[in-house]
């Protein structure tokens, strides 16, 4: 199996490019850190909400992230569209969890649909990867429709799940 993390990737799609974060993209995703329309649907807990400095969160993202997981950002023709994530790696079962957030400007556009694909295509393509999951809130169909067009099966509803909240949140589960 590659040796996950140790390499920050360059992924590229028909119209994509999934690429490491860098300062010149502080705006854009201060902009999504901002969205309270996107972050509805998401844990309380993500790393680039974890300090209120974007450029903090930017200078030790790959300081402090790459243990069992790595944020890249998402661009279409150079600009700042959202993040797309592996997280929650376990080399013993190979498996992994896939993410992704957009700005709303980007929604319904295929985006995240593209982005999905590029990340299944790295992992079918460079790793031992076996097992892909994914979860999401019921109320976020579009999700659950990226998910189901990408060949993901809905393998549990509902679970109560902490994602940072004052109670757990029903979660429905995904996996590839």
């Amino acid at each position: 199996m590659k040796e996950f993390f140790r390499e920050i990737p360059y992924l590229t799609g028909s119209r994509l490019v999934l690429r490491k974060i860098t300062q010149e993209d502080a705006e854009g995703l201060r902009a999504l850190v901002s969205s309270e329309i996107t972050y509805r649907y998401l844990p309380t807990f993500l790393y680039e909400k974890k300090y209120e400095d974007i450029g903090y969160v930017i200078s030790h993202l790959y300081d402090e992230c790459l243990q069992d997981s790595l944020i890249l950002g998402i661009f279409k023709d150079n600009d700042f569209c959202g993040l797309a994530e592996f997280y929650g790696l376990r080399k013993d079962i190979h498996k992994i969890s896939v993410g992704y957030r957009l700005l709303p400007e980007y929604w319904g556009k295929g985006i995240a649909s593209e982005t999905l694909g590029i990340m299944l295509k790295y992992l079918n393509e460079n790793t031992g990867i076996e097992i892909i999951t994914a979860s999401t809130l019921p109320d976020n169909q579009a999700s659950a429709h990226v998910l189901m067009k990408n060949g993901f099966t809905l393998v549990v509803s509902g679970s109560d799940e902490d994602w940072g909240y004052e109670k757990p949140l029903p979660t429905d589960k995904w996996i590839l």
